[in-house]
């Protein structure tokens, strides 16, 4: 049930304009701040062009309208100068929205909107150089989030990931390692084993810029491909990889292609003949091979080196029409950091320029930094919070936190608890807010029980499910004599479609962080205020089916964001 969408029903009907679709209607109809001003307000500034009349007068001819007909979903409608304040029946709501939800159960908030189509989201995409850091936590969290609210909407998501492994990046690790390395083999986590001598040579750089040279030199080797250098850059590339799925499998990323950008390299001749036979690159003074993109305000970007070598653009560009060749999606979502907010800019028109219609299914969705309290991460002086070590530092305050309120717990519950609070607080800390903002990330606030975070929400879902453990369930129940609590949960449980469906427009995963916050202070109320399991039987029966509806909302939204509802805190 999506009252936003019956109520537009029913206003299209009063208003009985062409113009003035369904849709048209939904976008106008706002939530007023306060209950007092109704449960939705329909504006109607935009009719009185039509109608030729003030808006007050709109807003009284269309309240006459719907109190002529009967809906037993509204209630009652009120004027507010040229607002329409419509106020619901919540004991018809709640007859209809709570047995939905539980015959609907996991299905409730989803749609076939997107039923036989493809959408790809790109996300992570680490070096091999170095581990995961709280950058790229931020980066899975939004990708994993969209992908389920794409599947949620009916889509078949593809989760694809980019392994950056070649370059000069790659290079520095590898010298180090040849130099101080001694042929040792890692005697710690693989990936922050590499990472170590990516973090060593530019130490070592700094006393000795030769160095920088001899890293380059490196590359040249690998790209000539010399017998000795790729057998490091092998041996190397595993041990990091490795130590990256490890961190993902503990993490919760799921990948159903993995692409590797050494995969690409020396493949560049069909797009750079493309490029040239359709005059989108040219030769620049130093024999570069570029895409000239001054008239968009975009610059000049280099796709082939002088030397015959290609970059991260010239792979890109190969990687975009691989994916369109393959899965041919709807749509196709690189999540990036606002670094390269400009490089995409430039991908994009360069993928235009050469002809591909598709490029219009391609979106750059960019995200904010992730800043410590000193200020922004920086790997190459290892002055960076790694992914690893801040997953086991929320664990470890998830662990403390949990033994304060139940110290019986065997050490596996207690660990197996604390890893889904500790995950689920990274994980809601990076996602409500706005991607587009930069945030400021602290630990002790995000597995805080109380106020913005995934465990105030874990601990009221596992709360609902305490309640419906201690009784039978509930053969029938009836809504009559709502408390104002009872009205609070059941009007804000109602909008939970809305919001899963105004998450999956707006690629926004926070909208739903935010909504499911006010859902659990909802709840919260409403336990306090309204007994459920000593109640007289009717009222108990309709109180134990809503605390089950709501249970039934909160791990549905707590699974879109990745994040796991425990039935026990």
């Amino acid at each position: 049930m999506n009252l936003k969408e019956n109520i537009s029903a029913e206003l299209v009907k009063a208003i009985a304009l062409k113009e003035f679709s369904e849709k048209k209607v939904f976008e106008l109809i706002e939530v007023p701040p306060s209950k007092a001003f109704g449960d939705y307000s329909f504006p109607c500034f935009k009719l009185a062009k039509e109608f030729k009349k003030n808006p007050n007068e709109i807003a009284l001819d269309l309240q006459k309208k719907l109190n002529s007909k009967k809906n037993l979903l509204i209630e009652k409608t009120e004027t507010k100068g040229p607002y329409l304040n419509i106020f619901l029946d919540y004991s018809f709501l709640a007859g209809k929205l709570v047995p939905e939800i539980l015959k609907k159960k996991k299905s409730f908030g989803k749609t076939s909107e997107g039923k036989g189509k493809k959408v790809m989201v790109e996300y992570s995409s680490p070096n091999t150089n170095k581990p995961l850091h709280i950058g790229h936590l931020r980066n899975d969290s939004l990708g994993m989030s969209l992908s389920n609210i794409f599947e949620a909407n009916g889509f078949k998501t593809v989760k694809a990931i980019l392994i950056n492994d070649r370059g000069v990046h790659i290079s520095k690790s590898m010298l180090a390692y040849e130099k101080f390395g001694k042929g040792k083999k890692p005697d710690k986590k693989s990936d922050h084993f590499v990472g170590d001598y990516y973090v060593l040579f530019n130490q070592k750089a700094k006393e000795n810029p030769e160095m920088e040279k001899e890293a380059l030199n490196l590359l040249a080797k690998w790209e000539k491909r010399d017998k000795k250098t790729l057998g490091l850059w092998k041996k190397m590339n595993k041990w990091a990889v490795k130590g990256l799925f490890e961190t993902y499998k503990k993490f919760g990323s799921k990948f159903d292609v993995i692409y590797k950008e050494s995969d690409f390299f020396g493949k560049a001749k069909k797009i750079i003949d493309l490029g040239l036979k359709k005059n989108v690159f040219r030769e620049d003074e130093q024999k570069n091979l570029v895409v000239d993109l001054e008239e968009f305000d975009l610059g000049k970007k280099v796709v082939l080196r002088a030397d015959g070598t290609s970059i991260y653009l010239t792979n890109d560009l190969l990687l975009s029409i691989e994916k369109f060749k393959k899965f041919n999606p709807e749509k196709s979502i690189y999540v990036v950091g606002s670094e390269q907010n400009h490089y995409f800019k430039q991908l994009f028109k360069t993928l235009e320029l050469l002809g591909f219609n598709w490029v219009d299914k391609c979106l750059h969705y960019s995200y904010g930094m992730v800043y410590l309290p000193e200020g922004k991460m920086k790997s190459r002086e290892g002055k960076v919070v790694d992914a690893d070590d801040l997953i086991e530092e929320i664990i470890s305050l998830a662990e403390k936190e949990l033994k304060k309120r139940n110290s019986s717990l065997s050490e596996k519950e207690l660990k197996t608890r604390a890893e889904a609070i500790g995950l689920g607080a990274i994980k809601f800390f990076l996602l409500k807010t706005d991607a587009v903002k930069d945030i400021h990330f602290n630990p002790k606030e995000s597995i805080s029980f109380e106020g913005e975070t995934s465990a105030f929400i874990q601990y009221s879902f596992a709360r609902c499910k305490s309640i419906l453990r201690k009784s039978k369930k509930p053969a029938k129940f009836s809504f009559e004599k709502l408390e104002e609590e009872e009205k609070n949960l059941i009007s804000t449980l109602s909008l939970f479609p809305e919001k899963v469906s105004v998450s999956f427009k707006l690629l926004a995963p926070h909208i739903l962080c935010h909504y499911l916050l006010e859902l659990t202070s909802a709840f919260n109320l409403f336990y306090q205020k309204c007994n459920v399991l000593n109640a007289e039987e009717e009222k108990k029966n309709s109180r134990l089916a809503l605390v089950q509806a709501v249970s039934i909302a909160l791990e549905n939204g707590l699974n879109l964001l990745g994040i796991k509802a425990l039935e026990e805190m």
